[in-house]
Order: structure tokens, then sequence, then C-alpha cells
């Protein structure tokens, strides 16, 4: 019996290049290869006759090769071959399969052959076609039993691996293996009696039935959910069982900081502070998570956060993911907290302020403000009691840890003005408490959003003049910094002497990642004191740049950004108290592509327009790189399946609140879950 941590190489009837084939799919041994779960199955049980007109979607359909050729237009080749219904219907019309500059296909079809299509039929005048359609080639009847005449899996592949080959490797190994060892333990409350143990690998490929595979599908989607959760779960228990420190002061600090600002908290603000400082009190470290809308109030929350941090006797440290931010913030901490008679350092890759360096004496800065520096080795904290995250979305878990794993644990606070769907909070930031300011400051200025075609550019000129000769600025953004040749996309430094001259008198300027640190700095701070008039640039200002004079962001070639990072862009302006305007210009005509600028037009709300963003591109590129943190699921799919995240979640959260060591002889088979599930969950991020 074949064990499921058997590798390939231990299967002598599998060749060689097979077995090379399968590494580029990550499939090492029996395990790999049990969970390469299909991508969808065909119900090959019965194949539909053949269609009279075009289809609305996919169909599989089963016919006789009549004829083929082999076409030459320009420089293409087309290969064509004519598929007949094998029991000839009066009505059936014949269908053409075509495939366009895959010319080992016509090595593999030829007339005679029976063959398995799938694909959407279309019409062109009076032909039926299925352009570039999968296919198999029916070689004997002995292959109906695994490949036909059942509901049959279609696999993710690979050069060097057909369908074919795939699905009779995977149907050996499940006659030959131990295919219980390979399953994941469930608690009774995620039990749904779908099948034997041990049964839901053999089913997840080879269902007996629709509802059968609805079943199982479930189970192994529990299983995965389940496992991550475990994880989560298990750090949330380990964070709050941590020696941590705490912070009970009396809040004076925060109370003159409060008094000092020019606005009132909102109720939410209020409610927000609350529950950090709740947090702060307790022994246990804080492990919190704060999110708003951009310009919701985020920043003072988290430097009344500090305050209580520092009048506690300890040094707060808020961490930000570029320089321009980090220095932003520490231009305002400087602004609102010296006055308050507080120390404030900085420390960046390129700058660092001469009041950093003594920071294990008794002169230590009380504040010190940073990029992804402050995890350098050389950087020490001598009492560090808050560690304050911006942007997390931009970090990665392990730099996270990394700045907080000391003891005693400062508490930590992690903060994202990109609003994240629930199911996403319970997957990436499943072991913090969340709190979500979730209303706007008062007097906050409106934003007008408006889409405009590429031909539209006048139109947005001249809203750009009268707005800088009404003594207001601007931004002009690209996606990228210069032109490409793959990609159809105006670039900033391409397109920055043109808005020199659209502009004049008008002071422009032009701002990318790859300015000089020194130069980036020099370049905001025109910017800022309004000296430069419209800055243009790429999304390096995408996060944190607070210019309250700006009233109009123009993105071109805005089709290339996702929701969220216009909705980032976007909030750029309206931070005074200006009407303003977001104009998003795009060359594209497609209803996909104006139906997603659309909602732009018609919300400001950043939560639903994460809704709307997470429905368009899914839960790894809404957070913007792999840094997110997320796991890598086999089946289960976070927008699909959150139900059953929701409850593979609260059955893991009951285990271990119940069992916080998984001690009890009942749990003690998940704690393999933990150790599995670690690395893994950590793998994604540097």
């Amino acid at each position: 019996m074949i064990e499921p941590e058997t590798s390939l190489e231990e299967l002598s009837w599998i060749p060689r290049p097979r077995i090379t084939a399968l590494r580029r799919l990550h499939v090492a041994n029996v395990r790999d290869l049990l969970t390469h779960y299909p991508r969808r199955h065909e119900d090959r049980r019965e194949f539909a006759g053949f269609p009279r007109d075009e289809t609305a979607g996919p169909v599989c359909l089963c016919g006789e090769v009549t004829k083929t050729r082999l076409m030459r237009f320009g420089g293409r080749k087309i290969f064509e071959a004519v598929l007949e219904e094998e029991s000839a219907h009066a009505l059936s019309q014949p269908l053409t399969c075509r495939w366009f500059n895959l010319h080992y296909v016509q090595k593999m079809i030829a007339t005679g052959h029976r063959l398995v299509v799938f694909g959407k039929v279309k019409r062109k005048g009076a032909r039926l076609i299925l352009d570039h359609p999968e296919f198999e080639v029916i070689e004997n009847d002995d292959e109906l039993l695994i490949h036909f005449r059942r509901i049959t899996p279609i696999y993710p592949a690979t050069e060097g691996l057909s369908q074919r080959v795939l699905r009779s490797l995977i149907y050996r190994v499940l006659e030959e293996s131990n295919v219980a060892g390979a399953d994941v333990p469930l608690p009774v409350q995620l039990q749904n009696g779908a099948c034997l143990k041990g049964e839901a690998l053999r089913h997840i490929h080879f269902p007996e039935s629709e509802a059968q595979l609805r079943a199982v599908r479930e189970k192994l989607v529990l299983s995965e959910f389940f496992g991550m959760q475990m994880q989560v779960a298990w750090q949330h228990a380990q964070n709050a069982m941590r020696s941590g420190q705490r912070h009970a002061a009396r809040g004076d600090l925060v109370e003159r900081f409060i008094r000092s600002l020019p606005f009132a908290f909102t109720p939410a603000q209020k409610r927000v502070l609350s529950e950090i400082r709740s947090d702060m009190e307790r022994g246990a470290p804080m492990n919190r998570l704060l999110q708003g809308d951009v310009g919701s109030g985020k920043t003072v929350i988290a430097i009344a956060a500090m305050l209580l941090a520092v009048e506690s006797g300890g040094q707060a440290a808020l961490m930000a993911p570029t320089q321009i931010l980090a220095e932003q913030h520490y231009d305002v901490l400087c602004r609102w907290l010296v006055p308050l008679g507080l120390s404030i350092a900085l420390r960046t890759a390129a700058r660092q302020d001469e009041s950093f360096f003594p920071l294990l004496n008794g002169d230590a800065p009380q504040i010190i403000v940073g990029t992804h520096a402050l995890l350098y080795d050389s950087v020490e904290f001598s009492r560090l009691g808050l560690a304050v995250v911006d942007e997390q979305h931009k970090f990665g878990v392990s730099q996270r840890a990394k700045l907080t794993a000391r003891e005693p644990a400062p508490d930590v606070l992690v903060m994202t003005a990109t609003p994240i769907p629930r199911t996403l909070t319970m997957t990436i930031y499943g072991d913090l408490d969340v709190s979500t300011i979730d209303e706007m400051p008062r007097g906050r200025g409106k934003i007008h959003t408006g889409v405009l075609g590429a031909g539209q550019i006048g139109e947005a000129v001249n809203l750009i003049r009268d707005e800088l000769k009404n003594g207001r600025q601007a931004y002009i953004v690209y996606p990228l910094i210069d032109e490409s040749e793959k990609l159809q996309s105006k670039a900033a430094a391409h397109e920055f002497s043109a808005w020199q001259e659209r502009l004049r008198p008008f002071t422009c300027e032009l701002l990318h990642g790859r300015v000089a640190p020194a130069e980036k700095q020099a370049i905001m701070e025109r910017f800022r004191a309004g000296e430069t008039r419209a800055l243009v640039s790429t999304t390096v200002i995408e996060v944190g740049v607070d210019v309250p004079n700006a009233t109009v962001m123009l993105i071109e070639n805005a089709e290339r950004f996702g929701l969220s990072q216009l909705h980032q862009l976007r909030g750029r302006t309206g931070r005074g108290a200006h009407v303003s305007h977001c104009l998003l210009l795009t060359a594209e005509k497609s209803p996909d592509t104006l139906a997603k600028l659309a909602v732009m037009e018609r919300t400001t709300d950043g939560f639903e327009i994460a809704e709307a963003d997470w429905e368009l591109r899914g839960p790894g590129d809404l957070l913007g790189t792999a840094q997110s943190g997320l796991p890598e699921f086999k089946l289960g799919d976070l927008k699909r399946d959150a139900a059953l995240m929701r409850r593979a979640r609260a059955a893991a959260v009951q285990i271990i609140e119940g069992d916080p060591l998984l001690e009890r002889p009942e749990n003690q088979r998940f704690r393999s879950l933990i150790v599995e599930r670690q690395e893994q969950l950590f793998s994604h991020v540097s």
C-alpha cells in the first residue's frame, strides 16, 4: 500500500519525464498528487447532442473526425477538424474545430478519430465553430472506464502532461494508496457525513454523482479552512498568553493632545480609542487591527495610543511602508507633539535623525518613526511599549512578527486604509482584534469623480488650469515611469514635458520611485509648501500624502488600476474644505472596464469599493502583493466559500478557547495542523 509521503521517484511505473513535468506543478509525492484537485468536472455520462446554433456557454460533445485540413493566412497556420455526431441525427450539423498556430494538434488528430471536445460553439456564416476547444482522443474503449461514461475530472496541466495522463496517474495512485492517511482531521461540528474517512479524496477526483461531488468538496474545503483557522486561533491564544506591558496611564498626555487639535473626535474615533485603551491596560499584549476609510482619522488615534505608551514609561514606534509616508508622519508628529514636550526621531534607509542613535540611554527618543529600516538587526529599543504598523497590507506578516518578537512583548496596532471584506479579515488578520472607524469627520471637502475618454484630455486640462488659477494644486498620476513596448500605457516620465507645456506658467515637477530619496523629499516639501503647483507622478503618492490644498487628481490609464488603488489615489484630494475633482481617463471602451470605473463615480465609500474590488479581482490582487500573507488554498475559494470559512473559524475558536494547548485527548490530533500550517502561512513573505 502506497503511503501519502511516498515520493514519486519510488513509483517505478511513473516515467522520469512525467515526474519532471509533475514537479512543474509542485507535485513531488503521493499526497501532492492526490491533492492536485480538478479545476472542474465534465459530465460525460451521456454526451449532449450536437447543437443546432451557437451556445451561451461551453458544452462537452463527442463525435467522429470526418475531415481535417491545414490552412495558412499570412504568418498564421490554422488547423481545422470537422466533427460529426456518431449517431447522426437528421437535424444535427457538423462542427468545425479550429486551432491557430498550435502545430502539435495537427499531429494528434486524424480522420476517423473519436474526439471529445469542450468549448463554446459560435456561428460563422453557415458553419458552427469551436475555436481552441479542449479535446481528448478516444483511442480505445478500455479508456471509457477512467476518461468517459462518468463525471470526469479536468486538471490544471502543463506541457508533457495531458489530461488523460494526469487522470490515469491519479486513478492508479488512488487504487494503490492509503488515502485515509492523507485525510485532514475534522472536529465533530464540521463533519457532514458525506463519506467515510479517506473516501473524500477518492470522490473529489472521481465522483459518482453531482450531489456526492458537492458534499465531498464541502468536506475538503472545510478541511483546508479549518487547518488554517486552527493556526490563526492558536496564534491568537499564544499572543494572549505572552507577557506584555500594562499601559495604565492616567491619560493626561492624550487629553492635552486632543485639546490641542483644531477638530473634535467623531463618535467612531472615541469608540475605537476606548477599545485600544482597554487593550493597553491589560497585562497581555494588544494585537489589534485598526481599519478605516481614507481620511477617517486613523492617524490621530494611533498618536493617542502612542502617547498612552509614552506616559506609561515606554517607547513607541511607528513603521510606514515608504520613505515619503514615514517622513510625513515624522513631520506631523513633530508639529503636534514637540510642543507637548515629546522627543521624536526618524529612521529610514536614506535618512536617520541624529537623535535616533542614543536609543539605549536615558536620552532615547520617546517616539521613533521609520520604514522597514526599523527591522534592521542594528536597531534596538530600550523599552518598546507600542509598535504601530501603518498600511499593514504593504508589509509581510513575518515583518510584523520581527518587529514585535521581543520580551516583554509590545502592544501592536496595525492600520490600513484599504477596507477589508470580512472573509479576508478572518483569514489574514484572524489573530488580531478588529476596530473599525466607520464614519468620516465633518468638514472634509466633497470629491466629484468623472470618467473621461482619451479624446477628452482637453476638458481635463481646462479643469486643472481653472483650479490652479484659483490657487489650488493638482496630482497627475500614471501607471508607469517609462514607456513599455509590452504595455499599452502612458508613462509619467514621457508625458512630463507635455504637462509642463499644458500648464505653463504654473510649475510642475516629476516624482516616481527611481528619484533619489533626498530629491524625492525635496520635491514633496516644495509641493506641500505650494511652490510646485502640479505633481506628475506614479503611485508613489498612493498612501498617506496629505496636502489639503490639492483639489484635482487626474489618473491616466485608469483601467490599469484596481478599484481600491483608485480610491486610495482619489483620497489624496478632498483633504481640505474645498470641493475636489477626480478625473479617470481611459481609452478602453469595454463594458467591463466602464462598469468598474462607474463604481468610482457612484460612491466614495471605501468599504463598498473594497467589496466591488473583491468581486472583480479576488483577494490577492485586492491586497496588492504576495506580502498579503494569504495562504494558498488548493480547493477553497474565499469568495465562493465564505460561509464555510465562518464555520471553520467558529469551530477552531471553540476548540482553542477551551483547550489553548490542545492537551485534551480528543484534541491532540489537531496538533499536527499547527506544526504543518505555521511554515506555510508565513512562506509567502520575507
